[in-house]
C-alpha cells in the first residue's frame, strides 16, 4: 500500500481548499485531494457574488446585522463580526492573485457592486453572473503553478486515520486512506495538519442546484472519526432554479431580484407582497421558498416564475451573459419571457462544528467552507456570504497554523500500524445502487424538503434506517465504484439531517416544521450530533 507524506494535507479543491493551499505553501509541501476533477465544485457553479463592505454609504455594523437577521437567532456574533470586519482584506487576496471584478462603468476606480435578498445596501462584488467560476479559474492556475502544491484528481478520502497510543484523547488526526479512482487501488496519505474543504451536501436532495460531488463527503467523515457535527436540519433551499426537464442544477440567481426582478405566480400574478409587505422580492431566502412552495402548491403548477423583461434588453445580456446565454439553450428569452424556477436544496447552513481558527475537536483536523459550522449563518445563511466564509477560514486556519508549525513538526506523528483495507468491485447489477440513491433523494426531498412535521421525519427516518441497514449487509467496505461509495455517505448524511431535524421542535430560519410552527426560546442553541463509540 503506498503511503503519501506532505507537510499539509487538503481534501478539497473549491475556493476553501485552494486558498488555504496558496497561504501554506510557504510554510511547506501541500498535497490537495479531489475526488474528481479540480474544476468539480461548488464554487465553480457560483454565480451571484461575494458579500464585502466597501461603499461609503455602507459599513461593516449594517452587514452584521443583516447577516444576524437572516441567521434567526443562531449566529455567533463574534465569528459573525470577525467575518464582515476581515471582509475587504481577503478580497484584496483575490485580487493580488489575480480575480476581475467587474468595474463601475461610471467610476471605473470603484468595484459595480450589487444588491441581493437580505441585504439592506448594495455590497455585493461580481464577476459578470459567473463570480464563482472567475474565481475558481484564478485559484486552480494559481495553485498548478505553485512549486510547493501537488493536485491529486480522482482521489476519494473515506477514512481518517488518528494517531495512536496518545496521550491525551481525542487523538491527533494523522492521515486519511484515500482510494485512487484512476489506479483502483488504495492510498494513505500521511501529514501533521489535515484540512477538510469537501463543500456541502445538497446531492442527499432530490432536486439541488449543487454539483454531483456535493454528498457530504467530509462531513461524514469527520463524524466518523469523532467530530461534532452541528445544525444539520439547516438546509438552506435556494428560491429560483431553473425549471426545465433538461436543466439538471441551473441556478437562476439571487442577483436577478437584486436588480428588480419581480416573482410571478402560475397566474402571472406578483404574490411576495402576501409573505413579506417590506421587503417582497428582496426577502431573506427562507422566507421566498416558502412562499414559493406555498404558491405552487395553493394553484396546482409546476412552478413559479421571474419576470426581468422590465429591464433593458442590453442590460439584461451584459449583466447576465450565462443565465442569458443557458436560458436562450432551452428556449426561453430572459429579456422577453419570464424565467420557469423552482426551489432547490442548495447549502448546508451546518456541518463540522469548528472554532474561530477552523480547528474541530480533532486535534490538527480543520474543516472550512460548507462542510463546517463556523456560527456566522445561525440558521438561514444571508446571500453571497458562503464565498467570504471560506476566505476568511482559510485565512485563520494558516494564521493558527503558521503560530504552532513548531509544535505541529516537532511531535512525531505516532501512525497506527497500516492494515490495508480490502478492496472490492461491483459484481452485481448497478440498479441496486441507483435504485437506492434515488430513493434518499426523494425521501429527503418529500419528507425533509422546506416544510416538515414530526410524522413526515419519523417516517423518512425509518426508510433511512432500513436502507443504511442494506447498504451495511450487502456494500461494506471500501469499493472501487464511487457511485457505491458515495451512496453509503450520502445514507449517513441524511440519517444526520434527519436527527438533527427531529431534535428541533421548533420553526427557524431553513428549517419550518408544520407542527411547531413558531420559535422557542429554548431552541435558541446549536444542535450536536456526536457518534457514540
Amino acid at each position: 500500500m503506498e503511503i503519501i507524506r506532505s507537510d499539509f494535507l487538503i481534501i478539497g479543491s473549491g475556493i476553501a481548499g485552494l486558498s488555504l493551499a496558496l497561504k501554506l505553501k510557504e510554510l511547506g509541501d501541500v498535497i490537495v485531494i479531489t475526488k474528481k476533477r479540480i474544476f468539480d465544485t461548488a464554487t465553480a457553479l457560483a454565480q451571484g457574488g461575494i458579500a464585502c463592505v466597501l461603499s461609503e454609504e455602507n459599513h461593516i455594523e449594517l452587514h452584521q446585522r443583516d447577516t444576524e437577521i437572516a441567521g434567526d437567532g443562531l449566529c455567533d456574533p463574534e465569528i459573525v463580526n470577525l467575518v464582515v470586519s476581515s471582509a475587504q482584506e481577503r478580497i484584496k487576496d483575490l485580487l493580488t492573485w489575480g480575480v476581475p471584478f467587474d468595474r463601475d462603468p461610471e467610476n471605473p476606480q470603484k468595484f459595480h457592486l450589487t444588491l441581493e435578498g437580505g441585504h439592506s445596501k448594495k455590497r455585493i462584488l461580481h464577476v459578470g453572473d459567473y463570480t464563482g467560476r472567475a474565481i475558481e479559474t484564478v485559484l486552480v492556475q494559481q495553485a498548478l503553478n505553485a512549486p510547493n502544491i501537488t493536485i491529486l484528481e480522482h482521489h476519494l478520502a473515506f477514512e481518517l486515520l488518528l494517531e495512536k497510543n496518545c496521550s491525551s484523547k481525542p487523538c491527533r488526526v494523522a492521515g486519511v486512506y484515500a482510494i485512487d479512482l484512476t489506479q483502483s487501488k488504495i492510498k494513505v496519505f500521511v501529514a501533521p495538519v489535515i484540512a477538510i474543504c469537501t463543500g456541502g451536501a445538497g446531492k442527499t436532495y432530490l432536486y439541488t442546484s449543487n454539483p454531483d460531488t456535493a454528498t457530504g463527503d467530509g462531513i461524514a467523515l469527520a463524524y466518523q472519526a469523532g467530530c461534532t457535527i452541528a445544525n444539520m436540519e439547516f438546509m438552506q433551499f435556494h428560491p429560483t432554479c431553473l425549471y426545465h426537464p433538461k436543466a439538471k442544477n441551473f441556478l437562476i440567481s439571487e442577483a436577478l431580484r437584486g436588480e428588480g426582478g419581480i416573482l410571478l405566480n402560475p397566474e402571472g400574478k406578483p404574490f411576495m407582497h402576501k409573505y413579506d409587505p417590506v421587503r417582497k422580492d428582496l426577502a431573506p431566502r427562507d422566507i421566498v421558498t416558502r412562499a414559493i412552495d406555498m404558491e405552487i402548491k395553493k394553484t396546482g403548477g409546476e412552478c413559479v416564475y421571474l419576470d426581468i423583461t422590465h429591464l433593458p434588453s442590453d442590460y439584461i445580456r451584459k449583466r447576465f451573459p450565462v443565465i442569458y446565454e443557458t436560458c436562450l439553450k432551452y428556449g426561453i428569452d430572459i429579456t422577453s419571457q419570464p424565467i420557469p424556477v423552482v426551489p432547490a436544496a442548495h447549502y448546508l447552513c451546518g456541518g463540522i462544528l469548528t472554532n474561530r481558527w477552523g480547528q474541530t475537536d480533532i486535534p490538527n483536523l480543520f474543516a472550512i467552507g460548507e462542510c463546517a459550522c463556523t456560527g456566522l449563518h445561525g440558521a438561514n445563511r444571508l446571500a453571497s456570504n458562503s464565498l467570504i466564509e471560506a476566505l476568511v477560514f482559510s485565512h485563520q486556519a494558516y494564521l493558527k497554523i503558521k503560530e504552532e508549525l513548531p509544535l505541529f513538526k516537532e511531535r512525531a506523528l505516532k501512525i497506527p500500524h497500516l492494515k490495508e483495507p480490502t478492496i472490492k468491485e461491483i459484481k452485481e447489477e448497478k440498479v441496486f445502487i441507483s435504485h437506492n440513491w434515488d430513493l434518499i433523494r426523494k425521501i429527503m426531498w418529500d419528507f425533509v424538503g422546506i416544510v416538515r412535521s414530526s410524522k413526515m421525519l419519523k417516517f423518512a427516518e425509518k426508510r433511512i434506517e432500513f436502507i443504511q441497514r442494506e447498504i451495511d449487509e450487502n456494500w461494506s467496505g471500501p469499493y472501487l465504484d464511487l457511485d457505491v461509495m458515495e451512496l453509503k455517505t450520502i445514507a449517513l448524511v441524511a440519517a444526520l439531517m434527519i436527527k438533527s431535524a427531529l431534535l428541533r421542535k421548533e420553526s427557524r430560519g431553513t428549517h419550518f416544521m408544520l407542527d411547531y410552527p413558531f420559535k422557542k426560546k429554548e431552541y435558541e442553541k446549536y444542535t450536536l450530533i456526536k457518534k457514540d463509540f
